[in-house]
């Protein structure tokens, strides 16, 4: 149940590193499929609040990112991220194979992933799955080495 816990918080505060976890629980051995799969649901239950908190606030967070932007740089710099993103997000044959390279890979970074995937319109269930799975595809393969030596 710790992986549990610490999934979702890695999830939501940056600073709190899932895949440092994983690895150091591959290493104590035990169970390790379970450590994997607790961490996976975690952190798939963090980044679909971040996903719900970008639908349903999608028009405030919008204005609000526009008011705080003086020189346009901020937004500029958002915009290189969150532009191409909401682009493979919005058409169906792009939207789940970004959210499940995003969440097995790293890059797009998951957490703009999820925000832009609320945004653009993406089903719950569709996202919670994609991102189940990259999640679990990620942790396993930063837990296989530690397991084997």
């Amino acid at each position: 149940m710790a992986g549990l816990g610490y999934g979702l918080a890695s999830a939501l505060v940056p600073v709190v590193n899932a895949e440092a976890y994983a690895v150091v629980a591959g290493q104590r051995g035990g169970h390790v499929v379970v450590a994997v799969l607790a961490l996976a649901l975690g952190q798939t239950a963090g980044k679909l609040l971040l996903f719900e908190s970008a639908r349903r606030g999608t028009g405030r967070l919008a204005r609000k990112l526009r008011s705080r932007s003086g020189s346009g740089r901020t937004a500029a710099r958002a915009a290189r991220w969150t532009g191409p993103i909401r682009r493979w997000l919005s058409r169906r044959r792009t939207a789940l194979p970004t959210v499940l390279v995003s969440a097995a890979v790293g890059v797009p970074p998951l957490a703009v992933v999820s925000f832009a995937a609320g945004t653009a319109g993406l089903r719950h269930w569709e996202f919670a799955v994609a991102c189940l799975l990259g999640r679990v595809i990620r942790f396993a393969v930063l837990v296989l080495p530690a397991t084997l030596f």
